[in-house]
């Protein structure tokens, strides 16, 4: 078990160090990188760390005009909506990340037998973040340039789509043992919309690691009709929220793959007894998967108390030890 976002946030230390760094810095200093990445594997003794890091990083590297503000996420100057602006979005070089191999390499060293994931942003949502310029509810400009203008959808989504592996790459070769594609707002669409429109270059990007023989895990928000679609791009694992039981998603997913979730990140804000049954149903319902990692449906709330899943953890090992 691993808590997606348990890198920060939720932490009183991760917050003190982080008081006066903006997170793009924070990002691109290996210190930061890797005393945050290790915080959470000291207060709650999960089996992963994952890497702190940003989606947006990669772009930020390759020089498009962003920032992360606090309380609103990626913002980008001249949002990306014609065929010029896409071809300034030039191929992620190895040097321009190197910051991010430095602290994976390290990492990889204080860890030991305990795994490193490392993890990019998928095409959808990092051409949604540039069309959009920010986070949006409806991703109304993006789509209507994936349906609008096919062609030019495709050109950007083949160039995030490069930028993606590379940036995986990168951290496979610092000496990452697994690495998990967030497409976070692939939900707003229909299996349709999907199949045609991002399937075939999730696939690609999978497709590009496969000789690399380490497990590869998938996930979106909001996934839950498009799970056997996100399994059929390639992945060994495919990450559930808390929409879907497990013992639904096992059925939903290509064979032999595995799933991860999916318990709701609001569950931990109730009292123990209420968690503790959650987590027992979650461990239950993923009995019915080829394998399963114990994880929430979504990031860590920022407001959650680090005690909790602390001993959530502790009952995950518990129960499972058996």
């Amino acid at each position: 078990m691993w808590f997606m976002r348990q890198a920060g946030r939720s932490l009183p230390e991760y917050r003190r160090l982080r008081a006066d760094v903006p997170m793009l810095e924070a990002c691109n200093r290996p210190d930061m990188v890797v005393e945050i990445t290790l915080q959470p594997v000291r207060r709650y003794d999960v089996d992963a760390a994952i890497l702190f890091s940003d989606i947006v990083v990669p772009l930020h590297a390759i020089g498009v005009d962003l920032d992360i503000k606090s309380g609103v996420g990626p913002v980008v100057a001249e949002p990306i909506r014609d065929a010029d602006a896409v071809k300034q979005l030039r191929e992620l070089e190895p040097e321009d990340v190197s910051a991010v191999a430095e602290a994976a390499g390290q990492l990889v060293e204080e860890l030991g037998s305990r795994p490193l994931i490392g993890f990019a942003g998928g095409p959808f949502t990092l051409a949604s973040y540039l069309v959009e310029g920010g986070p949006s509810r409806n991703h109304q400009h993006t789509k209507a340039l994936m349906y609008g203008e096919p062609d030019l959808w495709e050109a950007l989504m083949k160039r995030l789509s490069a930028i993606t592996l590379e940036f995986l790459r990168v951290q496979i070769r610092a000496g990452a043992s697994a690495v998990q594609l967030f497409d976070s707002w692939v939900g707003a669409l229909s299996p349709r919309d999907y199949r045609e429109n991002v399937l075939p270059h999730t696939r690609w990007i999978f497709d590009q690691l496969a000789d690399l023989d380490i497990p590869r895990i998938h996930y979106g928000v909001g996934t839950g009709e498009l799970l056997g679609l996100l399994s059929s791009a390639g992945a060994d694992v495919v990450g559930v929220d808390w929409r879907v039981p497990l013992d639904k998603a096992a059925h939903r997913v290509e064979p032999h793959t595995a799933l991860q979730g999916n318990l709701d990140p609001a569950v931990l804000f109730a009292p123990w007894p209420v968690i503790e049954e959650r987590a027992r149903r979650v461990i239950e319902s993923g009995a019915a998967a080829e394998s399963h990692i114990f994880n929430l449906g979504h990031g860590v709330i920022p407001t959650t108390d680090p005690d909790m899943l602390a001993r959530l953890t502790e009952f995950v090992h518990s129960e499972t030890s058996r």
